[in-house]
């Protein structure tokens, strides 16, 4: 029962990891990635709260999506703090742009052949 309250938790952390990843991108890379990626996070994320609800009681649902939120959202913000801090800003910008190119031509290409 632990090891699948524990999958549980990860199917709800990894699904809600892509759905908060959109929100780093700029409005025309977060518009591809809502189409293409996000749409299946939140499928994936709501199949997951229904296999809770199936197999747990409400209240370990309830407490599993509260920690699987909580643990994105800390997890995101130590992560920019440290990257803010390494990398340094400006230049964290830049690789952002650049990952958010090669996620276009990526979306793109993946479209088209």
């Amino acid at each position: 029962m632990i090891i699948k309250y524990l999958g549980f938790i990860l199917g709800l952390i990894w699904s809600y990891s892509f759905i908060k990843t959109q929100s780093i991108f700029s409005k025309k890379t977060a518009l591809l990635f809502k189409i293409f990626i996000s749409k299946i996070s939140w499928i994936t994320f709501l199949l997951a709260c229904y296999f809770g609800i199936k197999n747990f009681s409400l209240k370990a649902t309830l407490i599993g999506i509260a920690i699987s939120v909580l643990i994105v959202h800390l997890s995101f913000y130590f992560l920019s703090s440290y990257l803010k801090l390494k990398i340094g800003e400006d230049r964290l910008n830049k690789i952002k742009t650049g990952f958010e190119y090669c996620l276009i031509l990526f979306i793109v290409y993946y479209v088209f052949f």
